[in-house]
């Protein structure tokens, strides 16, 4: 019943793509999103995306993540790296 081999591969895959999504969207400066708006766009669940902005807030050089604000769901406040 091990499933753990697989996902590895797939988020890599899914957060390149959220990555290359909040880059092309933040080209021209900050963006305020909630994942359940952008889900659709990006071929993602808003559980998935909010999973990934957590990695990515993390991990991620070339964007700054900022958690914004919670109503009703997380609003999320990114902007290109400087």
């Amino acid at each position: 019943m091990s499933a753990t081999t697989q996902p590895s591969t797939e988020t890599q895959s899914k957060e390149e793509r959220l990555r290359s999504y909040l880059k092309q969207k933040a080209q021209d400066g900050e963006m305020y999103f909630k994942s359940k708006f952008i889900a659709d766009e990006v071929g993602l669940s808003p559980k998935e995306i909010g999973a990934l902005m957590v990695k990515l807030s993390e991990s991620a050089t070339d964007l700054e993540v900022e958690k914004w604000s919670y109503t009703s769901a997380t609003t999320w406040r990114i902007e290109p790296a400087n």
